[in-house]
């Protein structure tokens, strides 16, 4: 699969997006693709919102069999033939990390909307790259704002996650005191005999940036910025370059303070989010999404029955879901707004894992804001530390 390195041309502008269906292409013909990002769309799709135009996959086999068995009309392994010929609106990117800036770029310099899965990308020097290209005019944009580019954290997303940031944002339960993020899950050796697993340059990073980031997304989501961290991570497992587990010290603007940790070693796997308040304790436990019945609010002795009844309200239940987050991407969309998870509010939880791992590696407390061009994290994730950065790996003579 190929990507523009320059703008694919002048383009003739579609009609605004008001008032039509939604052009949609899936790049990536995976399990991701085929099982999140295609139903979701689908689902819009039937209720007159988005129809999939294309998929793009650099396995032709693999493309051509996705399109035939989800009745999507076109098949390409280029990127930038398909963003010429079917000028998408929004394109899902549901490839590996590492191909996720160019991809991004290309789309929208093609003026197509994003919605990027999750590693957003490598590094904060890759997602400041993307940032830049944002708001061009693009095609179907008319005088709106856009594109831009989403990131998929879903978890943000459903009934349970907008009742509980509202409680948090009206301190109806008081002010937020003390937080605990857990992403302890377990993947044995097997899953790291996958040659790019583990690897910096093919996943990103370890725990922290493929699996934790969920939770500890949806913490910054409902907690606020975050102002510093102090941090340890080690390999107590696995032979990887990366870190199979974490843990993390994290202030907040609020002034609350939180426990957060990473682990692929855990057999009882679990995702939990614990957040104290003055007057109760709001706890999500769940695995790999949640809704209303994984939620529990615990109010204080002092509390009074109608006032915890009030609390424990999260209305119909909408679980978090590709879905959901599709549906208020749409919304956007035709708004010519920015959506939730881009730009400044996609960036935040990348800068705190980011921010993690410089003070795992440099046994530092590293504050919100520091990293930045000049400073080796900012363009790796390791930052080059002895015993982290990747081992240059000697040829073999043929």
């Amino acid at each position: 699969m190929s990507t523009p390195a320059t703008n694919p041309g002048a383009l003739q502008p579609l009609t605004p997006l008001t008032g039509r269906r939604i052009r949609a292409a899936v790049v990536g013909a995976g399990a991701i693709g085929r099982g999140s990002h295609f139903p979701a769309l689908a689902r819009l799709a039937e209720e007159g919102e988005t129809e999939v135009v294309a998929a793009v996959d650099i396995d032709a086999t693999s493309v051509e069999s996705f399109c035939a068995e989800a009745g999507i009309p076109h098949a390409y392994t280029d990127l930038e033939q398909m963003l010429r010929e079917q000028r998408p609106d929004l394109v899902t990117i549901c490839t590996p990390p590492t191909l996720h800036r160019a991809q991004t770029i290309a789309a929208l310099r093609a003026g197509a909307w994003v919605w990027c899965e999750k590693p957003p990308v490598p590094t904060l020097a890759d997602f400041d790259a993307v940032e830049k290209e944002e708001g061009a005019e693009g095609p179907g944009q008319g005088t709106a704002g856009g594109p831009y580019a989403s990131i998929v954290f879903q978890h943000r997303f459903g009934s349970g996650s907008r009742h509980v940031r509202r409680l948090l944002a009206e301190q109806a339960m008081g002010r937020p005191l003390v937080a605990h993020c857990q992403t302890t899950w377990y993947r044995d050796t097997a899953y790291y005999a996958v040659p790019w697993r583990g690897r910096w340059e093919t996943e990103g990073g370890g725990p922290a940036m493929g699996h934790g980031i969920h939770q500890m997304d949806l913490l910054l989501d409902l907690l606020g910025p975050w102002t510093e961290v102090k941090a340890m991570a080690g390999r107590l497992v696995h032979d990887v370059e990366t870190e199979d587990v974490s843990t993390a010290l994290v202030r907040f603007e609020n002034g609350a303070m939180a426990t957060v940790v990473n682990s692929v070693l855990s057999p009882d796997e679990v995702s939990r989010i614990r957040i104290d308040c003055e007057r109760a304790t709001v706890e999500l436990t769940h695995l790999y999404g949640h809704s209303n019945d994984n939620w529990r609010i615990t109010p204080a002795p002092d509390v009074s029955g109608d006032e915890a009844a009030a609390w424990r309200d999260f209305g119909p239940d909408v679980p978090s879901s590709h879905l959901e987050q599709l549906r208020e991407l749409v919304v956007s969309m035709r708004a010519g707004e920015r959506p939730r998870s881009s730009g400044t509010d996609g960036r935040t939880s990348l800068e705190l894992i980011t921010a993690l791992y410089k003070s795992a590696f440099t046994d530092t407390t590293v504050r919100a804001g520091e990293i930045g061009p000049g400073d080796p994290y900012y363009t790796a994730l390791h930052g080059g530390a002895p015993g982290w950065a990747p081992v240059a790996r000697e040829e073999v003579p043929a």
